[in-house]
């Protein structure tokens, strides 16, 4: 295993290069679909990108551009907005922990919390465990915002080619970045609480989707999954 580059901006540029490696063209190719969602609902360019930097959420991005397109009022597109993201609570919530001791103030902890994404989540639990405290947040943010930034180039990139992107394909590109997430999730995965989690996300999400809707489906899917897999391992965390 190399040795921790010690300097923020070898941090950084590491962090940099391992989103290049693959997460940064998964999570890019989706918002692609994106970008041709915007151009075909008659949005400027300008407004696919901003979208990309300032709601960073495929799914979000997509009830925006719909609802717009729909004529949906737009208090009611920004409350299903805000809902389709509290999925991403929990998410910061066990990140922000590990970038706490370099991001102290309340500013660096929103720019934290802003890059939270699915795939920045899953990569940074993998990663930053492993590093030394000071090392993390510089290496965190080479990581975020080589994926933000090719998101936003990929976005511009499928405004541009509106109307040759077939939709099959579109809906294909939005359903890479939950498959790179399950296939991290089961890499990442070391004890049979792991896996139960894994397992309990796929039995829960059609129950929780017909339960609760579309809405809130994945924040209760991973609250009750979630715990019942903390549950399940405690005894073995006791005895070990």
């Amino acid at each position: 295993m190399p040795a921790t580059p010690r300097t923020s901006g070898q941090l950084f540029l590491r962090g940099a290069l391992d989103a290049l490696a693959l997460p940064a063209w998964v999570v890019g190719m989706s918002l692609f679909a994106v970008g041709s969602l915007a151009g075909e609902t008659g949005f400027p360019a300008g407004a696919a990108v901003l979208s990309t930097l300032l709601i960073w959420a495929g799914p979000a991005q997509v009830i925006f551009f719909a609802g717009i397109a729909a004529g949906t009022a737009l208090p009611a597109i920004a409350l299903a907005v805000g809902l389709s993201s509290i999925r991403l609570l929990p998410m910061t919530m066990s990140v922000l922990p590990m970038l706490r001791e370099q991001a102290k103030d309340a500013p660096r902890q929103i720019l934290v919390a802003h890059y939270v994404t699915v795939t920045v989540w899953v990569e940074a639990l993998r990663r930053l465990p492993a590093m030394p405290p000071d090392a993390r947040l510089p290496y965190y943010l080479g990581f975020a915002n080589t994926c933000l930034g090719l998101c936003a180039v990929t976005t511009f990139i499928g405004y541009s080619l509106v109307g040759a992107l077939p939709l099959p394909l579109a809906a294909g590109l939005l359903f890479l970045t939950p498959t790179f997430f399950t296939l991290s999730l089961a890499a990442g995965a070391r004890g049979t609480s792991d896996w139960f989690a894994i397992g309990a996300g796929f039995v829960l999400a059609p129950l929780s989707t017909a339960l609760v809707g579309k809405d809130i489906d994945l924040l209760v899917t991973g609250l009750v999954g979630g715990t019942a897999a903390y549950l399940f391992g405690r005894p073995r965390r006791g005895a070990a």
